[in-house]
């Protein structure tokens, strides 16, 4: 149901337009909050909300201007402006009075025992917990507090574990790193002791060349005045 078309209906037409609506979400299984009637004090006024339901409500936070200058809370549009006060335009005041001032304890209670048993029961059966109230009913937050305490002690494991790994790889490389080292500076004092044994048998050999070289030359001649 549109607020515009409210607005332009008249009071008996506004009437037959909503109660359509309330059939129509009733075909759909769309349920909404009923005020209750089994409370003498209350029970006459909310039969008579009941019967207007569904509310026809508009917010706003900002002030709009009407006539000469006055503010009002509302909505402003090209056709004119919604004041959320007005119950001419509006089932906002209806809302508020019935919510927050009639039935406060009731909507506190249904909440409590109905919606959030709902929510509580469903988060429990993701978590692989059943409730069945033999035991009395299980606290979600508890349970959520247990299963973080699981998850967290979880992960520490799985921490302490990655990091041993972690160590266990870089002492492993670090090991590996050492050795190659060491192969190769064994391998550079092989290299280094050859090349100090080859320069020495160059050595030796050029003395005998230079002697034998030495003992082959012929004598000079000496003559004698």
């Amino acid at each position: 149901l549109l607020l515009e078309e409210l607005l332009v209906l008249g009071e008996e037409e506004a009437v037959v337009s909503t109660q359509s609506t309330g059939e129509e979400l009733q075909n759909n299984g769309v349920e909404i909050y009923t005020f209750p009637t089994d409370d003498d004090t209350v029970s006459e006024v909310n039969r008579e909300m009941n019967d207007m339901m569904p509310f026809a409500v508009v917010g706003s936070r900002e002030d709009v201007k009407i006539g000469e200058g006055v503010l009002v809370r509302g909505r402003e549009y090209p056709w004119g402006v919604v004041e959320i006060e007005n119950e001419q335009h509006c089932d906002f005041v209806k809302l508020r009075e019935m919510l927050i001032r009639t039935n406060m304890e009731d909507l506190r209670e249904v909440t409590h025992k109905r919606h959030y048993e709902m929510y509580r029961r469903g988060k429990l059966k993701q978590m692989g917990i059943a409730d069945d109230g033999a035991h009395g009913p299980v606290s979600l937050q508890e349970t959520y507090e247990q299963k973080r305490a699981e998850h967290l002690k979880e992960l520490k494991t799985i921490e302490n574990e990655m990091r041993s790994s972690y160590l266990q790889k870089v002492s492993r490389k670090d090991a590996e790193v050492k050795k190659k080292l060491n192969e190769m500076q064994v391998r550079y004092d092989n290299l280094r002791k050859n090349a100090n044994e080859e320069r020495e048998k160059l050595e030796e050999e050029k003395k005998k060349v230079v002697c034998y070289a030495f003992l082959e030359s012929p004598l000079p001649s000496i003559r004698y005045n």
